[in-house]
């Protein structure tokens, strides 16, 4: 393209500038994107004409650099140009190979342990090659991976999936470390090789991401820093009331192991002896007693115990301090080997309350599988 003879002192400035980048850097300066196109094409051919293949990695530089859309195709124009008079064009450099980074956690969210000791956990990784796939689990505290299922996910599907999950949720859902999260499923797959058992299929695509957990039979995640001084012993007295916590609703003994204690109790109430009411309360007393004495083994006193801890993370992270204060006390007082359950109102309300519905169905008013405690999803 020829320029007119007004532009001729233009393209003859710009044709100078050209000179100078060529016999210099021999990369176009960002004053380039400002010169028009016609008169930029016209100073190119005329590099071209008088510099050859000298010029071509300037004018290729212009052609594929971050100039104005007008500069790279006036630039394009005049190599097209060269390469149709027999001018051998250089090769394209090669695109980057994207690297391969390594496969890690982002985010993480977990709900509140239910009744049979279930709860949600999602863990949001990134791929080798910066994709996003959202790992969604159900572990049990009792049998390991329950459930599996996720994917590829994009950052705006996440964050639909994530209030839609808020809004249908009945139990509390909260954001949390990776790494904590990784370590409540490594704690799901100990329980598997204990138990010699295996999570299921759909497990199989996310296994990998956690072959980083260095010590799969940890006991768990790492305690929260306790208060200075210790637990208020005071906070003891007021354990029962976390049962009447909506979180804790679906927490109690499992009453399909109730069944002959909840016999006895609707004997004791149905009995044609005439007791005192203080006669009464002492013989159902003791009848939860035992209940209290026969469930809680050391076993069972942990997992009530770890059951407590993670609930008091839950309700610090959602600012319920009050909540949280009692939840570790508790928790406490149950790994504690001196302090007998039987004294422990927190104890004695989840026998109170599987009893209750074991009675339920003895009479026939609810199934065994409703109230069951058995492990399931939350």
């Amino acid at each position: 393209m020829v320029a007119r003879p007004a532009e001729d002192e233009a393209v003859l400035v710009c044709l100078a500038a050209l000179e100078a980048s060529l016999a210099g850097s021999g990369s176009p300066p960002p004053s380039f994107a400002y010169v028009p196109p016609r008169t930029l094409e016209a100073a190119l051919d005329a590099l071209a004409r008088r510099r050859g293949a000298q010029a071509l990695p300037l004018i290729t530089a212009l052609a594929e650099g971050r100039g104005t859309k007008e500069a790279r195709k006036a630039a394009r124009r005049v190599l097209y140009r060269l390469q149709q008079s027999g001018v051998a064009l250089p090769r394209p450099a090669p695109k980057p190979v994207v690297e391969r980074r390594p496969e890690q956690a982002l985010r993480a969210w977990v709900s509140a342990v239910d009744g049979s000791g279930s709860r949600a956990v999602w863990i949001l990784f990134e791929g080798a090659f910066g994709g996003l796939a959202l790992c969604a689990l159900i572990v049990n505290d009792q049998a390991g991976v329950l459930e599996a299922a996720g994917g590829a996910i994009s950052k705006k599907r996440l964050e639909s999936e994530l209030r839609a999950l808020r809004r249908s949720q009945k139990l509390p859902w909260v954001e949390l470390p990776p790494a904590r999260a990784k370590a409540l499923v490594a704690e799901a797959l100990a329980l598997h090789a204990r138990l010699s058992s295996e999570p299921p299929a759909e497990f199989s695509p996310w296994q990998r991401f956690f072959a980083d957990v260095d010590d799969l039979a940890s006991p768990g995640p790492p305690r929260e820093p306790e208060p200075a001084g210790g637990d208020d012993p005071a906070l003891l007295d007021h354990c029962r009331e976390l049962l009447g916590l909506p979180e804790l609703a679906s927490w109690f003994l499992d009453p399909n192991e109730l069944q002959s204690a909840a016999l006895e109790l609707l004997q004791a109430r149905e009995s044609r002896l005439v007791l005192s009411d203080q006669q009464k309360a002492e013989r159902e007393a003791a009848i939860v007693e035992r209940v209290v004495e026969a469930a809680f083994t050391p076993e069972a006193r942990r997992l009530w115990a770890r059951r407590l801890s993670e609930m008091a993370w839950i309700f610090d992270a959602t600012g319920r301090e009050r909540e949280t204060r009692i939840c570790r006390a508790t928790s406490h007082a149950l790994e504690d080997p001196e302090r007998a359950p039987r004294h422990l109102p927190f104890a004695r309300g989840l026998a109170e309350r599987g009893l209750a519905f074991a009675s339920e169905v003895a009479l026939g008013r609810l199934s065994a599988a409703e109230v069951s405690r058995a492990p399931r999803k939350p």
